[in-house]
């Protein structure tokens, strides 16, 4: 079982959306695919259909109080279950930062479920900022996977969590951490400045950046408003393309063997 942090600290890049279709392509190649909303907002609950729940979420587990095994419910999608998120999650910040373990309480959660085998992959949605929950999540997970605008801003932000990436790992909570990729979104080739922004992360990422961007197009942002993926809602359109083609591009990364990536 691998776990894999979808984040990026700035919001309206495409983070949730980049959860719930990455998740739902994954499954529908047959990947067993656990969705874990930590965000309060609970976006990517509401976007798979489900009505968030505060006593279904993560705030009870990550206290001690509950298991991830309780909290997990499947979706009307095969080979995909969900942790659910609701408000009360955002009050978990304040309690986790005054334990000494906020670092490592998901990851030691996340850990008892791998010995289970359940899945294949955990897919965090993380909240769009550098709290607790963020950092908890970072520390959790094997690897990360950055959704970056097509904008000058997005770099700003790009190198403020690969920052943060290198301090969760020489706190000694995830000394393994890595950055498995950065997914650029929002992309209209008919601009220099989406090829420019794209061309300036292969400067400094070349191995991390996915071959498949995702583009920009009304059809991604209306289904989550629908309660549902964008391969139910324009199936043959090009977001659905362009997010199958990301899972297929996921699914070889991950089978390399050899050298993991930087």
């Amino acid at each position: 079982m691998t776990v894999v942090a979808i984040a990026n600290q700035k919001g309206g890049v495409g983070k949730t959306t980049t959860a719930i279709s990455l998740s739902a392509a994954l499954a529908e190649k047959g990947q067993r695919i656990l969705l874990l909303d930590l965000d309060p907002q609970a976006n990517a609950t509401s976007g798979i259909g489900i009505e968030p729940d505060s006593e279904g979420s993560m705030y009870y587990p990550l206290l001690g109080d509950a298991t991830i095994q309780e909290k997990i419910i499947p979706t009307r999608l095969e080979n995909l279950s969900i942790v659910p998120s609701g408000m009360d999650l955002a009050g978990v910040e304040i309690e986790l930062a005054r334990r000494d373990d906020h670092l490592t309480a998901l990851r030691q959660l996340l850990n008892e479920l791998k010995e289970q085998a359940s899945y294949d992959y955990v897919i965090l949605d993380t909240p769009p900022s550098l709290g607790v929950l963020m950092t908890s999540a970072l520390a959790a997970a094997d690897e990360i996977l950055i959704p970056l605008q097509c904008e000058w801003f997005g770099l700003e932000g790009l190198a403020k969590i690969v920052h943060v990436i290198e301090q969760i790992r020489e706190s000694g909570a995830a000394p393994e951490l890595k950055l498995e990729g950065i997914l650029m979104t929002m992309f209209d080739g008919r601009t220099n400045l989406s090829r420019q922004v794209v061309e300036e992360v292969s400067n400094y990422f070349p191995e991390q950046l996915y071959e498949n961007v995702i583009p920009r197009t009304i059809r991604i942002g209306e289904a989550p408003s629908h309660g549902i993926t964008i391969f139910e809602h324009d199936p043959t359109g090009s977001g659905s393309r362009s997010y199958r083609a990301v899972a297929e591009e996921f699914l070889i990364r991950h089978s390399f063997v050899g050298e993991p990536i930087a």
